[in-house]
Parts: C-alpha cells; structure tokens; sequence
C-alpha cells in the first residue's frame, strides 16, 4: 500500500486553487499578400474622419479665401478652356453651352487628380505619426481622397449655379451621377495608395505623379472634346484604342450626360467600372504588402 504524498500544508487547511492557465499572444508583423482589413478600418472610422477634417483645415489654413479655393480654381480653368478650346480652336461641344461643357469635365477631373496627388504623397507626410503610434496605415491615403471629395462637393456648388444661369433643368441620369463619382474616386484611390507605397521606397515618384497627372489631362479628351471614343473624329485606330483605355474618358463624358444632359455611354461606364475595382484592389493590395517596412523606411 503506497503512502499518501507528504505536504507542509495542515490537515483542516482548504483547497488550493489550481494554478491559473497562461496565455501567451505572440504579435508578428504581416507578412505576404494581405487583405484589405476594411473591418479594422471601420474600427478606427473616426479618426479617418479625424484626419479627412485635418487634411481641408491644413489645406487651406492661412489662406485669405479658404474653401473658396475649391470654387475658383475650377472657375478659372472653365474661363481659360471657354476661351481656347471654344473660341480659338472652335472645337465641338455637342450643342451644351461652352462654359457648362467645360466645367462639367473640369470637375470629375480636379477630383481625380487632387485625390492621386495628395495621396501618393500621404504615407511620407504622415512619417511622423506612422513611426509612433500604431492605426491602419490604409486610413492615410483614404483621408487624403475623402478631403478631396470634400472640394469636389463644394466646386458642385459652382455647376449648380451655372445650370441654374443657362436654364439647363435636371433629367434622371442625374440619379447617375453619385455612381459616376464613385467610381472615379475608386480609381483615384487605388493609384494613390499604389503610388504612396511606391513613394516611400522610391523617393522619385513625388516627380513622376504630377507630371503624369498634368500629362493625363490632355490625354482625357473628353474634358474638351465632344467625339467620344470609337467616332469618325478620332484620327487613328491607335488613337481610338488608346481613349478606350483611358477609364476617365468615359467617366466624364458619363459625369456630363447625368449633370447637363446628353446619353450616358453605359457600356464605357462598365468598362471604366471594372478598370477601376481591378486598380483599386491592386494598389490597396500592394500598399498592404509593404506597409509594415513604412516606419523603418520614413
């Protein structure tokens, strides 16, 4: 018969509680292609708007007219493509009056590329920030495209005071319209992110995009010019195939369809549409896959 094990404890003295179970949480940096991590941006929500309200103030702080900005830089581009492409150069506008013409492709476009501009810079801007406190880095470019929505909803006031001034009464392609914006901005999201990622390894790219934004300007004829993709106006095959590729062409010509009038062109529309999802996965994707390097390169 074995003796029971000795122990210093009394005899009436209570159960001991078992010792407590340890868990250990061991913390990895991402590593490979990740996913978007969108439920964790919908966690930090706040301070995305945080930083969407400290990019507008820091835009225009300090500056006499403001927001107003946002009005007059449109304003002035209509008065200036009104008077070079209309007057000089008589191009075709489709029977809409030159200046609601030229607006109406100038606004979408002033969205696109302020958005790709100031995020594609964001991550550096944010270096400060990033090396010292943990939040989604994908937040920073995200509130630099929603700061420039912000613009883009107040130059809007500007169009609807022009359509007012010429008569011009809304249809239901109207209803098109936050469709149209929203895809634009998609697309303006995932060069931006892309090119942010881009930024921070290679330092060039700060040169390289807002040349290739000027650059794309004129590459969107649609901003000044009637024919669309795929007419008799359009001088070449190579021509014609290279605004197909052009996403932007046909979000514009769409964007002016449902604001001043005219058929919105639904086929581009889906094709733009599909161009966009596919940049906006690649370049969030990317941006995933190298943002746990962005502290020790910044």
């Amino acid at each position: 018969m074995t003796a029971p094990p000795a122990t210093d404890a009394p005899a009436d003295a209570p159960p001991r509680d078992p010792p407590p179970v340890v868990h250990r949480t061991v913390i990895e940096p991402p590593s490979g292609w990740q996913l978007l991590g969108l439920r964790e941006l919908w966690r930090y929500r706040e301070l995305l708007l945080t930083f969407v309200l400290r990019d507008v103030k820091v835009r225009y702080k300090q500056t006499v007219l403001g927001a107003a900005w946002a009005v007059l830089q449109p304003a002035m581009m209509m008065a200036v493509f009104t008077v070079l492409f209309g007057k000089l150069a008589n191009l075709p506008t489709g029977g809409v009056p030159e200046p609601l013409f030229y607006l109406s492709g100038l606004l979408p476009w002033f969205f696109f590329s302020t958005a790709v501009t100031t995020a594609s810079n964001s991550v550096l801007g944010a270096g400060g920030l990033i090396t010292k406190v943990y939040f989604p880095r994908l937040a920073v470019p995200l509130s630099a495209v929603g700061a420039a929505f912000v613009d883009f909803l107040v130059s809007c006031g500007l169009l609807a005071v022009m359509l007012l001034a010429y008569g011009v009464a809304p249809t239901w392609n109207l209803l098109a319209a936050p469709l149209v914006v929203a895809v634009v901005g998609l697309f303006a999201l995932g060069l931006g992110t892309g090119f942010a990622a881009l930024n921070v390894v290679f330092r060039d790219f700060r040169y390289v995009v807002p040349f290739a934004v000027q650059l794309g300007m004129y590459a969107t004829p649609a901003i000044y010019f009637a024919a669309q993709a795929g007419e008799a106006e359009t001088p070449s095959e190579t021509i014609r195939l290279l605004i197909q590729l052009n996403p932007l062409n046909s979000l514009i010509t769409a964007f002016r369809a449902a604001t001043v009038g005219g058929d919105i062109p639904w086929a581009g529309l889906g094709v733009a549409g599909l161009l966009s999802v596919a940049t906006f996965f690649a370049g969030c994707l990317y941006f995933r896959r190298v943002e746990d390097r962005f502290a020790d390169v910044i």
